[in-house]
């Protein structure tokens, strides 16, 4: 079995990061996006976290839930993490699970 791939790239902005995505989130990729965003979240310049999330193709029930641990991490930092360019197969995995309400989407 081809071992899945996620790329993360990092931009830096005075009070904000954007985090560009692609590949798949999941049981074996969760732990390097985990390392980069709770390395971001104790940076007390930050207000916001984005995860550009246009390069995703796959995300597993792993993957969600790693989300949302991490955007309450951010809440508790006092930072906002939202996700941005959310694809329709995610979007709708969040809907059916009722995870589209516990995550901030951005729509801009």
């Amino acid at each position: 079995m081809e071992r899945p791939e996620l790329s993360i790239t990092v931009q830096r902005a005075p009070d904000e990061v954007t985090i560009q995505l692609a590949g798949e989130i999941d049981v074996l990729t969760v732990t390097e996006l985990s390392t980069v965003v709770n390395e971001l979240v104790v940076d007390d310049q930050l207000n916001r976290i984005v995860l550009d999330m246009s390069g995703v193709t796959f995300c597993d029930s792993q993957g969600l839930g790693t989300l949302v641990v991490l955007s309450r991490k951010a809440q508790h930092a006092q930072i906002v993490l939202a996700l941005a360019n959310v694809g329709d197969f995610l979007m709708r995995v969040l809907d059916i699970t009722g995870l589209r309400s516990a995550l901030m989407i951005s729509t801009n």
